[in-house]
């Protein structure tokens, strides 16, 4: 079963849940002649709406690419994530305004036989349910589907705190129903903001994590014919999407066709062992006794004595132009791309006499 599949058999399984749990409700209000019950149990089958928009939201991501989105629909499940984590974030500050509102109005709880069962078969359900759709979620890495599943964590924690101020107010006629309202909201409001987060980071370009970088490092560099990885920068468009690009430094002595073969089977892995459609761009590494590599271990030696910066690479020399480029990747404090790239090119250019100096500052997109 496909990972969109999973998402959406664990929705159902939230819908059913809610729908059963309705209905249980439903019928002992109904039984009791409790109106309070009979809306309660409405009020669960409003609780399935995050399943829903799950669902819908991982249908819609799963809409082939087209002419207008050539790289697909898979960022349709993050602004699902998003209405969820907006729909906690609403029952949490509904649940402050209430809160705060009985700790200067405490009322006294009237819990019958019929409604303390209600009660706990409800805080069971929803345990379990949240429980089992978060970590489903995680395993998944579906943002909907941790917040769906959080959501019914919640509801769980609401009515238990509920349980335990009528508790407390009937043994002792102390009132926390206010108090433990207000804490659970502000703890409630904190993880909707958490929730909106890694959707909404994702959306805007988060950076990748530092494992998943030093997996596709530590493959490339298994290669011989590799000296170096750079430039890695990878673009999320959707959770079985992404697109990227990097470059290698390869000995300038392969030919055309061993650099092809070479880009060939990295591209091929890297989408085969992380499903990442990878550009593989090369830099070439001075080999021989002449004067590019001269030239090459003058001006990196040069470079690397600068504290400011993290790394040297795609040293290119063209003789014939008398043209001299090379990369440099500065720390994250600098903040002047061109004050730095003013002071090399000046640094270099009276090392070089004569050659007309090119450095290209870049940045670290992904560790």
């Amino acid at each position: 079963m496909n990972r969109g599949a999973q998402i959406i058999r664990t929705s159902i399984v939230g819908i059913v849940a809610n729908v059963l749990l309705a209905a249980f409700k439903a019928l002992v209000g109904v039984l009791a002649s409790s109106i309070a019950i009979v809306m309660d149990a409405v009020n669960n089958l409003s609780d399935a709406l995050s399943s829903v928009i799950t669902i819908i939201g991982t249908k819609l991501s799963q809409r082939p690419a087209d002419r207008k989105h050539p790289f697909g629909y898979g960022r349709v499940e993050y602004f699902s994530a998003i209405i969820i984590a907006v729909i906690v974030l609403s029952a949490g500050v509904t649940s402050l305004i209430e809160s705060v509102r009985k700790i200067f109005q405490p009322t006294q709880p009237n819990y019958t036989a019929t409604t303390l069962i209600v009660i706990i078969v409800a805080i069971v359900v929803k345990l379990l349910l949240g429980w089992y759709v978060k970590r489903q979620g995680t395993k998944l890495k579906s943002d909907a589907l941790i917040a769906s599943g959080s959501d019914a964590l919640f509801d769980a924690v609401i009515t238990l705190a509920t349980l335990i101020s009528a508790g407390v107010m009937l043994l002792w006629n102390v009132s926390l129903d206010g108090i433990l309202g207000t804490l659970i909201s502000a703890l409630i409001i904190k993880a909707g903001i958490e929730m909106l987060s890694s959707p909404v980071g994702e959306l805007l370009g988060s950076r990748v994590s530092a494992e998943l970088i030093h997996e596709i490092k530590e493959e490339i560099m298994a290669y011989d014919e590799v000296h170096g990885v750079y430039d890695i920068i990878l673009h999320n468009y959707g959770p079985d999407v992404m697109i990227g690009s990097l470059h290698v430094s390869v000995d300038d002595v392969m030919t055309a066709q061993d650099i092809h073969g070479l880009t060939r089977k990295i591209s091929i892995q890297m989408f085969q062992q992380h499903g990442i459609v990878m550009t593989v761009g090369v830099y070439a590494v001075a080999t021989g006794e002449n004067q590019r590599k001269e030239l090459q271990s003058r001006v990196v030696k040069a470079l690397a004595a600068h504290q400011e910066l993290v790394q040297v690479h795609g040293f290119y020399y063209s003789e014939k132009d008398a043209l001299v480029t090379v990369d440099v990747v500065p720390d994250v404090n600098v903040r002047d791309d061109n004050a730095l790239c003013g002071k090399l090119t000046r640094e270099l250019s009276e090392l070089i006499p004569g050659a007309t100096i090119l450095v290209t500052v870049d940045h670290n997109y992904s560790e």
